[in-house]
Formats: C-alpha cells, sequence, structure tokens
C-alpha cells in the first residue's frame, strides 16, 4: 500500500508545453504565410509597377545635356592693333576654367542655364578698364543646330597686376526637348560674326 499521496501539478506548470507547442505553431504558419508568392495581379502590385514606372520616366525627364568648352576656344588673345603678336605687345588674355549647367523641361521644351568661370590675364600693354569678351553658346543635335547665340560679356578690370576673375550665363537656353540623349551644348570664346556660330557648331561634330 502506497504511503504517499500523489501530488497534483499547478494549472500554469501543467499550461506551459501545450502553450510553447501552440506558440511555435502560430510562428511557423506566420513564416508560411510570409514566403507567399505576390500574385502580380493584385492591386499592391499593379501599384508597385506603376510606382516604378513613374521612378523610370522621371529619370528621363532629368536628362541635362553636358556643357563641353568647344575645342580652340578656351583662350582668347588680345594684342589690340599691333600685328607683332609678342608678350611685349599682349593687351590681355582671357581663358575659360570651368563650365555648369542646370535644365528644366516642359513637354516640349527643354530650357538650360549655362555658364562658365573664367579670368582676364593682363599683359604688358594692358590698360585697366572695362574688358568686352565675346562668348558664344550653342546647342547641337546631329547636325542641327538647335540653338546659338553670341554674347558680349563685359568685364570690369581694374587691376594691371592680377587677374580678373569673371563669370558668364546664359539663363535662356532654349530648344525643343530632345526624345534621345543626343544633345550637345558648345560654349567658347568666338570673334567670328554674329551668324558664324552655326558653321563652327557644326565643325565640332
Amino acid at each position: 500500500m502506497k504511503s504517499e499521496t500523489q501530488k497534483t501539478l499547478p494549472f500554469y506548470q501543467l499550461c506551459a508545453p501545450i502553450c510553447a507547442i501552440v506558440f511555435a505553431v502560430g510562428l511557423s504558419a506566420c513564416s508560411t504565410s510570409g514566403n507567399k508568392t505576390e500574385d502580380p495581379n493584385s492591386p499592391k502590385a499593379l501599384a508597385t509597377a506603376e510606382a516604378q514606372k513613374r521612378i523610370t520616366e522621371s529619370e528621363l525627364r532629368a536628362f541635362c545635356p553636358t556643357v563641353t568648352i568647344r575645342e580652340g576656344t578656351a583662350v582668347l588673345t588680345n594684342y589690340g592693333k599691333s600685328t607683332d603678336k609678342t608678350p611685349d605687345n599682349l593687351i590681355y588674355q582671357a581663358s575659360i576654367s570651368n563650365e555648369t549647367r542646370s535644365c528644366q523641361s516642359s513637354d516640349a521644351t527643354m530650357t538650360m542655364n549655362v555658364a562658365i568661370a573664367g579670368k582676364i590675364v593682363p599683359g604688358a600693354k594692358f590698360s585697366p578698364g572695362t574688358i568686352t569678351v565675346p562668348i558664344r553658346v550653342a546647342v547641337v543635335q546631329g547636325t542641327d543646330v538647335l540653338y546659338s547665340k553670341l554674347h558680349k560679356q563685359a568685364v570690369s578690370a581694374t587691376d594691371a597686376n592680377s587677374a580678373t576673375q569673371f563669370v558668364f550665363t546664359d539663363p535662356n537656353v532654349t530648344f525643343p526637348k530632345p526624345a534621345a540623349q543626343n544633345v550637345q551644348v558648345f560654349i567658347g570664346f568666338d570673334e567670328g560674326p554674329e551668324s558664324a556660330g552655326t558653321k563652327a557648331s557644326k565643325k565640332t561634330q
């Protein structure tokens, strides 16, 4: 005959293993449902695809043609009326060092703000005052000139012993919005006539 009375475990001790099993099964179910392949025709999938499409269109609209200093036009030397082009007769030398741009687009038009940084270095025959340098901006697409304008940039150069920095901007470089990224923008000094930019731009191709 047994002398001890069998002890009954408290309810919370009996429930603990069962609760643990139920919790583990629940986690497994959640993990399985998370790996389920989403229906590509579901509202969520369609919304995601539409968002990705908008991003792609935005990237295309963000195309902004680069600006290139046309070969042979980065430096301008002025000897005045002297035919003896030696350092002793140099009035000044102008040069372009950097260029930048920004773009804005509408459905049919692109407008660029083109800028360059340059300097005027005085020569032996330099006299302080206002110097006017000719700067042309041209936009070319293949053999077509979309935009060409010759600017007269005035620079106040009052120091005969050091270079004078200047900044040139053309904020209204406007042309038909290109369907492809095949537009080039050229900038540089141009001592030719007003209409010479078309031929000069085509020679860069």
